[in-house]
């Protein structure tokens, strides 16, 4: 197994409840319209499917999705909605699904999770593996914010919300990271999670996608298609499989 960390039966029943913005349609829709677009009259892999937040909208429109999920709790919750959409319970990096598939994407930073370089360009290898020539691999992932760095601070916030503050403690130096989250109960308790990752650069991300056979098609800041530029803090980027 990678060296990701694995969300527990706990996490899994509340992920839906505590990640509710991710859900709202102006953050969803964007994405599953891009997806779909991609898939074209194909099928799609989703690896890290979860709960299945963009897996079910997309299976919606009419593209067969499977996915590759490391946490089996989340994949209960998943099937738990949608016991049609097959999911393979094993690491991304190297898990298998049946099937050659036109499309294969990761979203929301789950890149990140497997936290070493190596079993990143793993996922790209495997991504490649599952990918008929033609298709596509698309994933989305923040770029870090050091710009908002000043000397000596070693943390920097993602969201702020009434119900929920995160922010992220980055080591420059190995480039892992650890994400903190703070919920705000309705009986005015806090609950507390973390979650760790290894963040990649733009180019390092192609530099993998190259050594998988894949070869950059776009990149653009966010699933609307806006340019992506050196202020950019997030990048939505999709790579072609040579045919």
């Amino acid at each position: 197994m990678s060296s990701s960390d694995v969300w527990d039966a706990a996490t899994a029943a509340g992920y839906d409840r505590e990640a509710a913005n991710m859900f709202a349609p102006d953050v969803l829709d964007p994405a599953v319209d891009v997806l779909a677009e991609l898939a074209g009259e194909g099928s799609a892999l989703e690896f890290a499917i979860g709960t299945g937040r963009v897996a079910i909208p997309l299976t919606d429109r009419g593209v067969p999705v499977a996915g590759i999920e490391l946490s089996q709790p989340m994949a209960d919750e998943l099937h738990r909605k949608r016991p049609d959409v097959p999911v393979v319970v094993g690491d991304m990096a190297t898990a298998t699904s049946p099937g050659e598939f036109s499309l294969v994407y990761v979203v929301w930073n789950s890149l990140g999770n497997v936290r070493t370089q190596d079993e990143q360009v793993a996922t790209f290898a495997n991504a490649a593996r599952h990918l008929a020539p033609g298709g596509c691999f698309a994933v989305e992932l923040s770029v870090p914010a050091l710009r908002r760095f000043p000397p000596g601070q070693t943390a920097v916030p993602f969201h702020v919300g009434a119900h929920h503050v995160g922010f992220d403690t980055l080591d420059l130096a190995t480039q892992q990271g650890t994400s903190h989250h703070y919920w705000r109960r309705d009986d005015g308790t806090v609950r507390y999670a973390a979650s760790n990752f290894r963040y990649v650069w733009p180019a390092e991300l192609d530099l993998m996608a190259r050594l998988a056979g894949l070869e950059l098609v776009r990149r653009t800041a966010d699933w609307r298609g806006a340019p992506f530029t050196g202020d950019s803090e997030s990048a939505v980027s999709v790579w072609r499989k040579f045919a």
